[in-house]
């Protein structure tokens, strides 16, 4: 049940990142945002530990601040395969945009996450 509602705070965040950053966007149907969002919930599930693992010594040495460049790569990933399936989400820049809206998803989604009862 934690994976449903991850992914839920995930598309939560995805909407409002596209919503407040500006070239960071969606241009699709509601099917493709939640296959997106689906996309997202198995790269923070599977993807995301990985990048982690290998970046360790460059989280620790940055105390942690590398965790930021670590989810701005995964939601890059995400437009990535969402362009190779054309799912209609798109970033202008590779880095900045995708970096802030990486920031927002974050944040949304740990917000939404507080809120939560726990398990």
């Amino acid at each position: 049940m934690g994976f449903i509602w991850r992914t839920l705070a995930g598309a939560a965040g995805l909407w409002v990142a596209e919503w407040i950053v500006g070239g960071f966007e969606f241009s699709g149907d509601v099917w493709q945002f939640v296959v997106v969002a689906l996309i997202l919930g198995v790269a923070n599930a599977v993807v995301k530990p990985i990048l982690r693992l290998f970046s360790l010594p460059l989280i620790l040495l940055t105390l942690g601040l590398f965790l930021l460049v670590v989810n701005a790569l995964v939601l890059a990933f995400v437009v990535w395969l969402s362009g190779v399936f054309d799912l209609g989400l798109t970033s202008e820049g590779f880095f900045w945009e995708t970096f802030l809206a990486a920031i927002v998803v974050s944040i949304v989604s740990w917000i939404i996450g507080a809120l939560l009862p726990e398990d």
